[in-house]
């Protein structure tokens, strides 16, 4: 055992150097050995897998040539179009067998941006690429997902498509433009410039929902210009070994970090703002960053301020998560800050095809306007089997409603003939502030909550009783509610 800890020490710290490493060098105390907590010496085999993960995450690498965006025509005035100035240095990059596009100092306006294989979008420090507000300069349809359903649909703000080695970095400014004149109301929520009449996403939003359910072919589930179906912020799809570094986000039209049925990815240090003129009764669903069916991952050091989850892994809704049955596998989280949104870290509810393997450690989650810290929502149209979830060194200041949520009766709830299925879920030191429950914990009659253990958590200022509806093996090992250690929740 002594040796197998010692393993541990050394593929922990040296090799991948996750935060349990931490844990683990602060228990080492000199004595050869690691003597790790009780409650944690059974999940070291779990996070010596999230250190795998993080061995097998390669940043790609690119030639050092570069494209400086201006030399293809692009003005940084605001004003000026530079789609073409976009697409032709991206066009050159790739030819030339890879390397930078440069983004200097200065407002760039932009239609669809598409990168290609081997290229690094590089957004300088004092440039900011803003989004033209058109809806056509998104246009021919490409092959995309919306809300977990594969489309013909507006491109996404920055998209690429079966390409391997692609990265966004910098310290500049990615300006979505959307607000409740842009994009915005096409969700339908009035408010937020929408009123009764106005055109809005429901009528194709019922079409798409029956296409998927029918098995329409994917090529003939055509959208884009007047179906206002909102395109996502940045979405690679179908892709290998991707970078997002550096970069702020405002202003999306709706989802902002979409990488869908990809591998290898790493998102590291983007910050996400809130945006400005929506609230959570009228602003749109603007989810932070949402890995979908994909494999391989890690967020680290990024900070969320969202209209809707911060963080949220999908893997498809309904029958084309079935039809597409890739779920999202190995992601690992670590360091983030989550402010404003509904759920801090999120898994679902498109979510299918499966959720499996997900490992989250020393995440800030604080806001009045945050609703819930760690949040799974499923129900019995969706199914899916979701397992190994791993939480440690969770600090919440304060949130609106749970502090850990667990809920199969999200939106349809049992009206559906899936069986949603969820088993193994460790929460371990974790600290709440301030919350309205503990815990909500809703399985359905007839699929149960499996295996949920909370280890060394305190939850203080708590004004309700935690919820516990249909779950099969609650652990809880010195978990304390409002000062008081507890054995039972609910």
């Amino acid at each position: 055992m002594s040796n197998r800890r010692q393993f541990l020490h050394r593929a922990l710290i040296g090799g991948a150097g996750v935060g349990i490493a931490g844990l683990i060098r602060r228990a080492h105390a000199g004595r050869g050995f690691v003597q790790l907590p009780t409650s944690m010496r059974a999940e070291t085999d779990a996070w010596a897998e999230a250190a795998r993960i993080l061995q097998r995450i390669k940043e790609p690498t690119f030639a050092r040539r570069e494209f400086d965006i201006r030399k293809f025509g692009a003005v940084g005035n605001g004003r000026a179009d530079c789609t073409d100035a976009f697409a032709k240095a991206i066009s050159a990059c790739s030819r030339a067998g890879g390397g930078r596009v440069l983004v200097p100092a200065g407002e760039f306006v932009t239609g669809a941006v598409h990168l290609r294989s081997n290229v690094n979008l590089h957004v300088t420090k004092d440039a900011t690429i803003k989004f033209d507000r058109d809806p056509r300069k998104y246009l021919p349809v490409v092959f995309t997902r919306w809300e977990g359903m594969e489309l013909m649909n507006y491109s996404a703000f920055i998209y690429a498509f079966g390409q391997q080695n692609i990265a966004i970095t910098g310290e500049g400014t990615i300006d979505g433009q959307a607000d409740c004149d842009h994009w915005w109301p096409w969700k339908g929520r009035p408010g937020c410039g929408w009123k009764k009449g106005d055109p809005e996403q429901s009528k194709a939003r019922k079409l798409l929902y029956e296409m998927v359910e029918k098995g329409t072919p994917v090529s003939q589930r055509v959208f884009g210009e007047g179906s206002y179906l909102r395109p996502n912020f940045i979405q690679p799809y179908r892709c290998n070994n991707i970078l997002i570094e550096g970069v702020t986000l405002r202003h999306s039209p709706m989802w902002q970090l979409h990488p869908v049925l990809c591998r290898n990815v790493t998102i590291r240090q983007v910050r996400i703002e809130r945006e400005a003129g929506a609230t959570e009764e009228t602003g749109p669903n603007t989810d932070g960053c949402d890995p979908e069916s994909c494999r391989d991952v890690l967020i680290k050091d990024c900070s969320f301020a969202t209209g809707d989850d911060c963080i949220a892994i999908k893997s498809g809704r309904n029958n084309d998560g079935r039809r597409v049955p890739v779920p999202s596998e190995n992601i690992v989280i670590q360091g983030c800050r989550m402010k404003d949104g509904h759920g801090g870290i999120t898994i679902g509810s498109e979510i299918s095809a499966g959720v499996r393997n997900v490992f989250a450690e020393d995440c800030h989650l604080d806001s009045a306007s945050l609703n819930v810290a760690i949040r799974v929502k499923n129900n019995a149209l969706r199914g899916g089997q979701l397992e190994n979830f791993y939480f440690l060194n969770i600090e919440v200041g304060q949130v609106v409603d749970a502090a850990v949520a667990v809920d199969f009766n999200y939106e349809e709830g049992e009206n559906g003939p899936y069986t949603p299925r969820m088993r193994h879920l460790v929460i371990e030191n974790l600290r709440s502030g301030k919350s309205r429950r503990a815990v909500n914990l809703q399985g359905l009659k007839k699929a149960h909550l499996d295996d949920i253990q909370l280890s060394n958590c305190t939850f203080e200022n708590v004004g309700n009783s935690s919820v516990v509806k249909y779950v099969d093996g609650l652990t809880l090992s010195n978990v304390r509610v409002n000062g008081n250690i507890v054995t039972s929740v609910g």
